[in-house]
């Protein structure tokens, strides 16, 4: 499974566009760009969004990878992470439940 950043990485290069480029589309310098890459540095929702356009690619399915490494690097040290990750994924129900008027 790829993070994000690899994710990022490699769709960049399947697309053989320089990271300068990209970057250049992103408005952020390339360095930045490096750094989300290789996983030092977080993307904003906005620029996940924004690189599904430049790429062409499904919207939702960088932003469900962006979401879980967002998950995985809050909680991967926690002792009781899956624990935790099913209490959330039964709220996560019920409020859409209660929003729905279920």
């Amino acid at each position: 499974m790829l993070s994000i950043g690899e994710q990022i990485r490699k769709l960049r290069e399947e697309h053989r566009l320089p990271l300068r480029k990209v970057a250049a589309e992103l408005d952020i310098d390339q360095s930045i760009l490096s750094k989300i890459e290789r996983g030092e540095r977080n993307a904003s929702k906005a620029q996940i969004i924004q690189i599904a356009r430049i790429f062409k690619i499904d919207e939702k399915e960088l932003l469900v990878n962006y979401l879980s490494d967002r998950v995985l690097y809050d909680l991967k040290d926690e002792e009781l992470a899956r624990d935790a990750l099913r209490v959330a994924e039964m709220k996560i129900k019920y409020l859409t439940n209660r929003q729905n008027g279920k």
